[in-house]
């Protein structure tokens, strides 16, 4: 008997001590590392410029200039649960766009259309897609954990007018 009790003591103690030791491990361990966030790095991507006739130089009202959706899944572009911002030119053709994007783009481009949407009010265009590259954007505004700032380009650019859009 006494060597049973002698065997559950030395066990019970042992419980005790592994318990504590891997409860200091455990919550030095969450101190060093910090927070846990989710996600992923996201920053804000302005596009800002002018749109004009390709032939008289004339600034155009009235154009949409948009983000596409660049979300692939599986190859397959995915049904999107947010729109891409899209803006319209104004009296002078400027305009500038911004949405939210991941980070975490490897060739730093993103597709931006340019169509005409108000008809033959202004002329009609023919609708253009442009990559714009953000390599060498303007950076501003502060980077705060997962939110990495605002990038800027300023693009101009031309369209071709047409007898009509297809």
């Amino acid at each position: 008997m006494q060597m049973k009790m002698n065997r559950r003591t030395f066990l019970i103690k042992m419980n005790w001590i592994l318990a504590g030791i891997l409860g200091m491990l455990g919550f030095a361990g969450c101190t060093r590392y910090g927070l846990v966030e989710y996600g992923s790095p996201y920053a804000d991507f302005t596009v800002k410029g002018s749109v004009v006739n390709k032939a008289t130089g004339k600034p155009i009202e009235g154009i949409q200039v948009g983000y596409q959706d660049i979300h692939l899944m599986y190859g397959i572009p995915s049904t999107s649960y947010m729109p891409k911002a899209a803006v319209s030119t104004n009296a002078k053709g400027e305009f500038k766009l911004t949405d939210r994007f991941d980070a975490i783009n490897n060739d730093k481009t993103l597709p931006v259309y340019v169509k005409d949407i108000d008809g033959e009010s202004n002329g009609l265009f023919q609708p253009e897609t442009l990559q714009v590259d953000f390599s060498n954007a303007e950076h501003s505004g502060k980077s705060k954990n997962w939110y990495y700032g605002e990038y800027t380009v300023n693009i101009n650019v031309e369209l071709t007018e047409t007898s009509n859009i297809g």
